[in-house]
This record gives structure tokens, sequence and C-alpha cells, in this order.
């Protein structure tokens, strides 16, 4: 799901990267927590071997066709002995805390699978149990301090050890607290005692530092500021002051009300999201994920860019079932991101590819990120519908990333991958067919309406009975403990980030911020919905610095989604669009999570290789434009209407990629990528031009004009490239890719153009 750092779960974390010394202390500590905490130490290697049937493992069948994409041997030591390696050490210390992290993540698991198919508990009562376990793990899998490991200071060891303890014992005090005075809590609700906002305090004080660990400093600064906010609230003047609350209600309010720690935003992440993450778990170790990254090999290998577009097909595949743009990262770079190297992609670009490709795969459905059942509670709408209005969008920016990494394969004259390192598709789907069934049946049962969680079951149970038929596939004993750690500890950031935005909910709703935010913004700009829109784009930017993406949705919906609304969108629409802007944290430096985690893999420079995934996830700024201002998320609408906004918005995201990168089947002159983004932007933003023109020239134009307009522009601009580039090619001035190009000098270049 969203922002999991580990859902392969099948390596381990790499060292920070030394090229990333310029940034912020805390901001790398959360980017190793967030991404680089993921398994990419098996392909940092320049001569890491890639390809199909090149991996560690044999299984003796059909299987060993498909790409080994985690790269460990049957050697390795189980995940629980190697998360636990990497604090205390391979010594008894290590031994005793693999042992504890096992049964802590049987146990979560455990319950997990007990309250979906059961629901033995009340909501309230889940939630506790369920962040307890969480943030036990989180105290002991992840060290307090940069030296707090058994490798580094012992004082500091020992320390850190200390404090986990203290921590360990006060997250069981506040946990089991409102469990075992369940009914003398509610007998006093709103005249709470001493005894209680103590309790909350000390819950809060405890979350905020499982947070600092599992997701970073900035969003622990975030949310003290948040809660100063509600306590000084008569000091401030203007819109923003309000009449205050006693640090006794806030710690009540925070530790036992509706609106707090364990509420909405926590109860996705427990009902929903978790189901989901076992899912992926199981998918890699049943070997689902090798499958789907060679199939997406097998059907693009042979074209312009084959291994970047292997890539963003794999990443989209795997992203359909897995939600998180970084497990993405972790789970197809050590395979794609070599291969790309390997037929001349610079490496910044193959991780951006890569990185951008994954981030792609929490807005794609069957599974999208936790901010996706988040907007279904939220709205009070089946998580299917969310599905049917988010699978065009999704596919549109994976059609952009195609162009995107065509044009890079051409400008930089990158060659195809040979026929005889790519097995033909019957080979691939032989031993792997079988993995199709488990997410046929998910689509099918959630476009039905099936409850999510039940859909979730249904298709865990459908891959683990199909993946037990097969010998390639089979599951042992230490598979399937390995596969309940591997979903534990892939939760960990998630639960702790949903848990601590709910603070952040329940202080804005304490103070009544929201309506005030949302009203300073519609009326900053007059009501204009294009310079709200990236004024959200910015918010997203900062916020996304030091929040994962699931928090930097939740903050940005209860701040700028009533504005969004009142100028004229739709509900659902608003969170669409914010929801796909809060990704951008994971390609946009100065911190990006996923785009680092490729990096790693890639043995790149992380902050460059940020701006390549930037450049390539330029859908995650262009398709909510659509959004917004044309029919693409109508999809019980007109079917006309629909139609005829995929088919101007995707000519128009096709020009405006190649005005970004200048090139397209050749160079472009600059006057051609000012048209081609002009005419882009006539169809993006249609509406805007016709109060535009409307203002400065007092003619009234329909916005329909414009996107005419655009996309007859955007045809034939496009057009003129594909006539020219024939030409070219008639006259022997192109040569296939990967081989020396002919020298056309500056005159021919100018003719063409």
């Amino acid at each position: 799901m969203a922002d999991t750092p580990q859902s392969r779960g099948d390596a381990s974390p790499t060292p920070e990267e030394p090229e990333a010394t310029g940034r912020d202390a805390e901001a790398a500590a959360s980017t190793r927590q967030e991404g680089t905490d993921a398994a990419t130490a098996t392909a940092t290697g320049e001569d890491a071997k890639v390809g199909f049937g090149q991996g560690g493992r044999k299984t003796g069948t059909s299987a060993d066709v498909l790409p080994d994409v985690d790269g460990l041997g049957e050697d390795a030591p189980p995940f629980w002995r190697r998360i636990a390696s990497e604090r205390w050490g391979t010594g008894r210390a290590g031994l005793i805390m693999g042992g504890i992290i096992l049964a802590l993540g049987i146990a979560l698991t455990g319950f997990q699978l007990y309250i979906a198919l059961r629901a033995g508990l009340d909501a309230r009562q889940q939630r506790l149990m369920h962040l307890m376990l969480v943030m036990l793990m989180v105290f002991i899998i992840m060290p307090p301090f940069k030296k707090g490991k058994a490798e580094g200071n012992p004082v500091t060891f020992v320390l850190g050890a200390v404090l986990d303890l203290v921590m360990v014992v006060a997250t069981v005090v506040v946990s089991f607290y409102p469990i075992v005075f369940q009914t003398e809590l509610a007998r006093r609700a709103g005249a709470y005692t001493d005894m209680d906002w103590i309790m909350g305090a000390v819950a809060i004080v405890v979350l905020m530092e499982a947070t600092r660990r599992a997701v970073g400093l900035v969003m622990v600064i975030l949310v003290g500021a948040f809660l100063y906010y509600a306590w000084v609230g008569p000091m401030i003047p203007g819109q923003f002051g309000h009449s205050g609350a006693t640090y006794e209600r806030i710690a009540t309010h925070t530790y036992l009300g509706n609106d707090g720690i364990y509420g909405l935003t926590l109860g996705v992440v427990v009902t929903f999201v978790f189901v989901f993450i076992l899912f992926g778990a199981l998918l890699s170790k049943t070997g689902g994920g090798n499958f789907f990254v060679g199939l997406a090999y097998v059907l693009t290998g042979r074209m312009v860019g084959g291994p970047a577009k292997g890539a963003v097909l794999g990443s989209a595949l795997m992203g359909s079932v897995s939600g998180s743009a970084i497990a993405n990262v972790v789970t197809t770079g050590p395979f794609t991101i070599p291969l790309m190297k390997k037929v001349g992609y610079k490496k910044h670009d193959a991780a951006g590819v890569e990185a951008a490709a994954s981030t792609g795969g929490q807005v794609l459905p069957p599974i999208m990120g936790a901010g996706a059942f988040l907007m279904a509670e939220r709205l009070g709408i089946p998580y299917a519908d969310i599905v049917k209005v988010a699978i065009i969008p999704a596919i549109m920016y994976f059609a952009l990333m195609f162009l995107f990494v065509d044009i890079l394969a051409r400008k930089h004259n990158v060659g195809v991958m040979q026929k005889d390192d790519i097995p033909k598709l019957g080979i691939v789907m032989r031993a792997g067919w079988h993995f199709m069934a488990p997410l046929i049946l998910l689509i099918v049962l959630l476009l039905n309406y099936v409850p999510p969680t039940q859909a979730g079951l249904a298709a865990c149970g459908a891959l683990l009975v199909v993946a037990m038929l097969r010998a390639g596939s089979r599951l042992n004993f230490r598979d399937f403990l390995e596969i309940f750690v591997m979903a534990a500890r892939s939760t960990l950031p998630v639960s702790v980030a949903c848990a601590v935005a709910g603070i952040i909910v329940g202080m804005v709703g304490l103070t009544g911020l929201g309506l005030v935010f949302s009203d300073v913004l519609v009326n900053a700009f007059a009501g204009n919905l294009f310079m709200t829109l990236v004024m959200v784009a910015l918010a997203s930017l900062i916020l996304g610095i030091g929040l994962p993406v699931t928090a930097s949705y939740v903050v940005l919906v209860i701040l700028a989604g009533p504005a969004l609304e009142q100028l004229g969108l739709a509900l659902i629409v608003a969170h669409m669009i914010v929801y796909w802007l809060s990704q951008d944290s994971n390609v946009t430096p100065p911190v990006a999570f996923a785009a680092f985690a490729a990096a790693g893999i890639a043995n790149s420079k992380p902050m460059r290789s940020g701006v390549s995934a930037w450049k390539f996830a330029k859908g995650l700024y262009l398709i909510p434009l659509l959004m917004a201002y044309s029919a693409l998320m109508e999809v019980d609408g007109p079917v006309l209407d629909l139609v005829i906004a995929i088919v101007t918005g995707s000519v128009a995201l096709a020009a405006g990629a190649m005005a970004i990168e200048g090139y397209f089947l050749r160079r472009t002159m600059l006057g051609e990528r000012i048209a081609l983004g002009l005419s882009a932007a006539l169809v993006l933003i249609a509406p805007e031009w016709t109060g535009w023109t409307e203002s400065l020239l007092s003619v009234q134009v329909a916005s329909h004009w414009f996107v005419l307009a655009g996309t007859v522009a955007c045809t034939v601009l496009i057009g003129l490239q594909v006539i020219n580039h024939r030409r070219d090619k008639a006259k022997g001035l192109v040569a296939p890719l990967g081989e020396p190009q002919p020298d056309t000098d500056a005159k021919t270049e100018a003719k063409v153009g």
C-alpha cells in the first residue's frame, strides 16, 4: 500500500548513499525509513547479473525462466533475522530480537486475519490493538539514534535500548487503558479525569516518537504545530484565531475522541489496507512479481526503449496489486534498472523511469494507495466507484510515460534488447499464467461492489491455492512465516503515518481551521480555479518534503478540499486531484522517496535521479488539470463527452511531453516547442482561456472551441514530425537505433525544422 517501504521483504536495507549528503539530516532519515530502508543492496553493483533465468534461486521448474528480481540465494537467512540483524547485530541479541520480531509479526498479521474473518472486536478495540502491535515493532526494529545500532557507539546503543524499553511499556499501558476502563470512560465522557488526560498526553508522546522513527522528524514538527495552534488560538489575531482549547481537552480529544489517533484515518488501514498489504507480500513470496516483470519485458522488449517500457509496464502490473511506489521500486527495480543501463540509458534516467513508473502504481486500480481507501470512507461511497473513475486517468499516466521513455530512447540513440535475451510469450505464460487468476478475481469482485476486505481475502485465498498447485510457486512453512512478518513490517510506516495524521484531523475539527483555510484560499484568488490548483500543487510539494503520500493527502484534503468544492468541482474530483498531487513526494526533489530508493539501485546521484523522475512523472500535474476542466472523470455521463475528453487530453499530453523533452522522432526547434506547449495548454485549461479572452478582449468564446483548436494544432505539429522523419529515413539520414546516426549539419536540421 501507500508509503510501505518494504513490501517485498526479500532483501536487506541499503546504507545511506554517500551522495545524499546535501539533504537535511532528518529528511535523509525519513527517506531511509520510507524508501532506502528497502532491499537494494543486491542490485547496486555494476556487474550484477541481470536477465531471464539468471537469478540465484533454481526450482527445477518452468518458473526458472522468469527473472529473479530479489536476487537472494537459497542460503539467505529468514526475513525476521535479516531485519533484526540490521539493528541488533548477528549475535545473541540479534537472535533474540529476531524471535521477538517473528512473534510480533505473526501476532499482528494473525490479529488482522482474525478481525477480517470474524470481526469479534469493536472498531476502537481493533485500532488500539493494531496500533499497539505496530508501535512495538517500530520500537524494536527502528533505532532511536543514527548510531544506536549494535555496530555503532556502545553508549548510544544502550541508551537506545533503555528508551525502547520505556516506549514499549508506555505503549502497552496507553493501549490497554481504554480497553480495561471502557465502561467507565463511556460513563464520564466529556468529564474526563486527570488520569485520562495524562494517559492521552503519554499516548501522543509515544506516537510522536514512533512517527519520528518510522516517518520522519518533519511529520512530528507538523503535528506539533497543529497541537500548538489548537492551544494558542485566542492569542492569534484575524481569521485564523479561535477560542482555543486547554491541554487537557487536546489530550483527551486526541486520545479518546472519535477524531484523533484512533479515528477513521487509522481505521481504514486496520479494516481495508492491511489485507492488500498481505496480498502483496504473498504475491512477492510466491514469485508473482517475477512473472509480472517477465511478462512486461516479453511484451515490450522488442520495442524502442524496450527495457524502460518494460519497467513502466512491469511497475504498472505490480503497482496494480501493491499500491506502493517504494515497494514497486524495490520489487522491480533490481531487475529493470540494470537492464535499462545495459542497453544505454543513463544511470539517473534509469532510476527516474523506475521511480516515476512505480509512483503510477499508487493511482492504478485495482489496489491503489491507502489514500484511495481513505477517500472512499471520507466520501461515503463504495471503493468500486473510486476504481471506476481512477482507471482512465491512470492508463493515460502510463501511456504518457511510455511516450517519455520512447522519446528518451530516440533522443539518446538507445539500442533495443537482443532477441535472444527475451523468451517467447508462451514460455513466460506457461511459467506464471496461474498468477493472473487471483488478480482477475480481485478486479471482478471489486467492480461488483464486494467490500474491499472480502475481495482482498478472496484474492489472497485464490493466490494461495494456485501457488500451492505448482512446484515453482509452492510455499513451505518458513515461507508462510516470512509472509506474516513481511506484511507486518510493510504496514509500519503506513499505520503510524495514518495514526498521527488522525491528530491533525482532530485538531482541524476542534479549531475549525479547515473552513477558515478554504475560505482564505478561495478569496485570495478571487475564485480562480487554476490559481487555486497551482497553490494546492505547491502546498503538496512543500508537505511532500517531509510527509509520506497518505499523510500528505489527508492534510491537503481537509484543508484544500472544501475550497475546490466551493469552486464548482465535484467532491470526488476534488479528492482525486488532491490524491494525485500528493504523489509528488515520491518523485519531486529535494526529498523524492521513490527516486532516492531507485538511485540506490542504479548507483546514481539521488538528486539527479529525483530530477529525472520529476520530469517523467509530469502526468501527476497535467492529468489533474484534465480532471478539473474536462469530462475525464464523468464515467457515468455521456459517452461522447468522455471519449472527446480522452482523445483530446491524450493528444495534449503527447504534445506537452514533446515540448518538455524537446524531441520526438527528431529534435524540435524552439518555435516548435513553444507552439506545442501553447497548443497543449489550450486543451488542458480550456475554460480558463474563455475567461481570459472575455476579460481582455470582451469576446465570448466557448471552451470547446479552444479544445478543438488546441487539438488540431497539436495533431498538425505531431504529424509534421512524423512526415519529416519518414522523409529523412527515405533519404538515409536516419539509422536504426543503437547504431551511429549520420551527421546532419545545421542547414539540414534547419531545413527539416
